[in-house]
């Protein structure tokens, strides 16, 4: 039996206890840090004859550096030879998860105002990006279609892939997710080396301009480490689910909810919220009857162990309870469970009613997998196209208009004592007096 950890949200301490389940070993090891340290200086310094000692050492696998390089005909044939019923599934999410997307492409605009000045927006792709595809306990053709097709909706000219490669060898529904995606280069490497070799490139691996896609502590370090020589989606914790249960919900899918998260592995977090003892105490007899059957048994019982609750509450503090978790997904079994996802702002994906399984959202139902965790749902989004557009702004001030403006920006300039940029704008308005 793995009993969760059980939370009332009426004790004295269950502010305390709360925070205590949500920071998960919050504190990055300081050896973590130097270690990523350690690897990224070593990349950028000699190239590609490190990436070979990482990938010897971490994947066992000595290879070449002609090895490390997936061709996209290679990609083409993994496609071509992948049973007819996954490559069905892989075209049906492809086609789904390109549908979405095309709903967030942003445009560039512009317009004119009363004084004849041009203001407006220019959108543009990135030129290049990194996606890193997780490939050590697990491998994941899913991610690569979520953060291949918002890049390419959006229009990026060059996707380059980079996922380790245990013993040299890779899933044949990856490469053919990289074919349906558009990756165009794809390299045999994981782990902070190949973060590393993003940013400043080797002598094989090109740099990049921005880096997506999940991967385990080092990876997640290394991409703190190298932001603002490039750009990143986020720094993504271990997986999370919120499962939010009354008495309209079936307990045991509630249950396989939370056993489908914590198989990810023994950090992911799988927490529910219900409103009564009884309903708390049903779902564990569900758990414990349904998970000796998991293939993945053992990582499950440590999830769930070290990072699962059920929490106690009134239904009017479900929503106040959600905002506060900021899950990565929200899964909504209540009656008027339409109604209770208004009322949630913090939330990375809202999953509504009883047959809105997790799990759709991680493969095909369309929108993007990659989501913000540990809180961030408080201040950040899913991945998506706008991931991979800049936007850069217009201005173009006609003659009248800059005459107008400059007045107010020397005011403004004097006032924070800056006069050269008083000047900068009062030439112009002077060179328009004596043109007339």
């Amino acid at each position: 039996m793995t009993a969760l950890t059980q939370l009332a949200a009426d004790s004295d301490s269950f502010a305390e206890d709360l925070n205590r389940l949500l920071e998960r070993d919050e504190q990055t090891a300081i050896s973590l840090v130097a270690g990523v340290d350690s690897i990224i200086h070593s990349v950028r310094d000699n190239g590609d004859e490190v990436l070979l000692e990482c990938v010897r050492k971490w994947d066992n696998f000595d290879a070449t550096i002609d090895q490390l390089i997936i061709s996209p005909s290679e990609c083409q044939t993994a496609w071509e030879t992948l049973p007819e019923e996954q490559q069905s599934a892989l075209q049906t999410a492809a086609d789904r998860i390109r549908a979405f997307h095309e709903k967030q492409l942003a445009t560039s605009w512009d317009f004119n105002d009363s004084d004849g000045n041009r203001l407006g927006q220019k959108v543009t792709p990135i030129k290049r990006v990194g996606l890193y595809v997780p490939g050590g306990k697990a491998s994941y053709p899913s991610s690569v279609l979520m953060n291949a097709i918002p890049a390419n909706v959006a229009g990026v000219q060059e996707l380059i892939m980079v996922s380790p490669t245990p013993n040299g060898v890779i899933n044949p529904m990856v490469l053919a997710a990289a074919h349906l995606g558009g990756v165009d280069n794809i390299f045999r490497v994981g782990g902070a080396h190949a973060i590393a070799a993003l940013a400043w490139g080797t002598e094989t691996i090109p740099a990049v301009d921005k880096i997506v896609g999940p991967g385990n502590a080092y990876v997640t370090e290394a991409k703190r480490q190298v932001f603002g020589k490039v750009g990143i989606d986020m720094l993504a914790g271990p997986s999370e689910v919120l499962v939010v249960f009354d008495e309209t919900a079936n307990t045991d899918w509630v249950a396989m909810d939370l056993l489908a998260q914590a198989e990810h592995d023994e950090q992911a977090q799988s927490i529910a919220i219900t409103d009564t003892v009884k309903r708390a105490q049903e779902l564990q007899a569900s758990i414990d009857r349904l998970l000796p059957d998991m293939p993945r048994a053992e990582i499950i019982k440590r999830s769930l162990k070290e990072n699962g609750a059920i929490i106690i509450a009134d239904k009017d503090e479900f929503a106040s309870l959600c905002d506060q978790i900021a899950a990565e997904h929200l899964e909504l079994m209540t009656e008027n469970a339409a109604a209770l996802a208004e009322q949630v702002n913090n939330a990375g994906a809202i999953f509504i009613g009883p047959y809105s399984a997790e799990s759709l959202g991680d493969y095909c139902a369309g929108p993007n997998h990659v989501l913000p965790t540990s809180g961030a749902a408080r201040f950040s989004s899913p991945l998506g196209v706008y991931d991979f557009q800049r936007r850069s702004s217009i201005i173009e001030c006609s003659p009248q208009g800059s005459a107008k403006l400059a007045e107010v920006a020397e005011t403004l300039a004097r006032s924070e004592s800056l006069e050269a940029h008083a000047q900068s704008a009062s030439l112009r308005r002077q060179q328009d007096k004596n043109t007339d």
